[in-house]
């Protein structure tokens, strides 16, 4: 036995009119009543195509601007009625209800309403409420029903209509699809109607879709996906970067070079961030992108080797050809010259992303056992954050030149693992300690990894020095100037340390740990 059910009553209420001339005439040639509903029903009919008006099954006018329509017992007894059910079948019989078989409708658009910037009433009736009633009613009953909620499932209707029907396996299907829809969609009035309330942190929610599933995650045995936040279109991230050349991204890659993005648009002048393991082993500014990269590369060439490369200008034929001389792992830019992607080409392994439109995340989530942490995002813009909040509290006055390296570094430090210690010069990380459990360790590693370009570079910490000691091995390699939050009980102690070696330090007033 046939596991089809045919399609023979159909109704159709859509927003979105892609594809419905098309699917309104296959289904009429196929012989299906439809009945529709306002500007679906006046499109379908201007086409030529058969149809009935809700009203005139319903008896019952549309009324409050459309408010009222569909909310009828003829339209819902239709669609929830099992049509297995003898008791049923007697129930709408009884009361003059034909069944349906297949149920088209998609809603309003309410998110793309909101980030119009549309005010609270026009935004309030743009929330649907036929439509999200008739899909869960069809949805539910996808036992007798076919239930389309969307123009990327018309493929599969079409399909449906040549061969006679849809089958239970398809009807259940597009029943999940249905409900992952209205889920989203009232998942997004929710979240909006509580922002305007000023009570959105009470409640979280959040749709993703899956891009594509990975070989494996951080290591080979671990299973692993990518997603995209269902309004990523309003805020887009490395997850819906372009991918022009080379091997599938794997999740390490991802990682990093989300890392190595938010590092390179830290800054506003040409940068160039090089990330491996999610921390920076070269972040460099200047005057042409190739300049950046060649700094940032200049400040740990052994640790850029397999590395991710992201750079906030078009990628240069220039800096092309430099770092085509390296292995690099990744390459993200928001655009590229004539002639960089054929010249990066040549190595088949490199993957060579676009992210032509990036902006940092409001909010930062992160999941733990049993919960999920969410926090405002970390930056650059907070009071202290600027060289001109600062306060000087030893040595002398600074030239332009270090004051620029230390409002450098202090904006570098940020994409550096706590603890963190980063020295720099002429607009480059020339060292960087990261990830040590106390600030000791992270200014040894800094000064280690820097070698003799410690002497006259300036340093920044993301936190306070709790004690001398870190500060010492930073003035001992020669450091000429530090920026640091303050706030510790033995600051005295640090500022004289400062004092006694001679070199300026400043106080922001704010920290920039980084943790995950």
């Amino acid at each position: 036995m046939s596991t089809l059910k045919p399609i023979r009553r159909a109704l159709i209420s859509v927003y979105d009119k892609t594809g419905l001339e098309e699917i309104g005439t296959l289904l009429a040639a196929a012989g299906v009543e439809i009945l529709s509903t306002g500007s679906t029903a006046k499109t379908l009919a201007t086409a030529g195509i058969p149809v009935t008006a809700v009203e005139d099954y319903t008896g019952f006018p549309e009324m409050m601007g459309g408010r009222v329509k569909t909310l009828h017992p003829r339209i819902h007894g239709g669609i929830l009625a099992d049509q297995n059910n003898a008791e049923h079948l007697a129930a709408i019989a009884a009361h003059d209800i034909a069944p349906f078989d297949l149920i088209v409708i998609n809603l309003y658009p309410f998110t793309q309403t909101i980030a119009s910037g549309a005010d609270f009433a026009e935004c309030i009736e743009q929330i649907d409420i036929g439509g999200p009633s008739m899909l869960r009613g069809a949805a539910k009953n996808h036992g007798s029903v076919a239930v389309i909620s969307g123009p990327h499932q018309y493929e599969l209707l079409h399909r449906a209509i040549t061969v006679g029907g849809f089958t239970l396996e398809e009807r259940t299907r597009l029943a999940m699809e249905t409900f992952r829809a209205t889920a989203e969609y009232d998942a997004a009035i929710a979240t909006w109607l509580g922002e305007q309330l000023d009570v959105g942190d009470e409640w979280k929610a959040a749709i993703f879709h899956r891009i594509a599933s990975l070989r494996y995650g951080e290591n080979p045995h671990q299973g692993a996906s990518v997603y995209s936040n269902a309004t990523s279109w309003i805020q887009p991230g490395i997850a819906q970067a372009v991918q022009l050349h080379g091997k599938e991204m794997s999740f390490n890659n991802y990682t990093d070079a989300d890392a190595a993005v938010r590092s390179a648009y830290d800054h506003s002048e040409p940068c160039v961030a090089i990330i491996k393991h999610a921390n920076p082993c070269g972040i460099a500014i200047g005057a042409r992108i190739e300049d950046a990269y060649a700094k940032a590369h200049a400040c740990d060439p052994v640790s850029a080797f397999g590395g991710v490369v992201a750079t906030n200008r078009p990628v240069s034929l220039s800096m092309a050809q430099a770092l085509s001389e390296v292995f690099t792992e990744v390459v993200i830019a928001p655009s590229y010259e004539a002639g960089a992607v054929e010249v990066l080409s040549k190595k088949p392994s490199i993957r060579i992303l676009t992210l032509d439109h990036y902006v940092n995340p409001s909010v930062e989530r992160r999941p733990i056992s049993g919960g999920l942490l969410i926090q405002d995002t970390d930056l650059i813009n907070a009071p202290g954050d600027s060289a001109e909040q600062w306060t000087q509290v030893s040595g002398t006055a600074v030239s332009a030149d270090v004051l620029a390296d230390l409002q450098f570094a202090w904006r570098a430090i940020r994409a550096v693992k706590s603890n963190a210690i980063l020295l720099a010069h002429d607009g480059a990380s020339v060292g960087v300690g990261m990830g040590q459990v106390n600030r000791v360790d992270s200014a040894r590693l800094a000064v280690s990894r820097a070698g003799d370009r410690a002497k006259g570079s300036v340093a920044a910490s993301d936190a306070f020095f709790p004690f001398a000691d870190g500060l010492q091995i930073l003035i001992d390699a020669g450091i000429s100037a530090v920026v640091q939050p303050g706030g510790s009980v033995r600051d005295e102690e640090v500022i004289a340390a400062a004092n006694s070696a001679g070199i300026a330090m400043f106080f922001t007033g704010v920290r920039h740990f980084s943790h995950a």
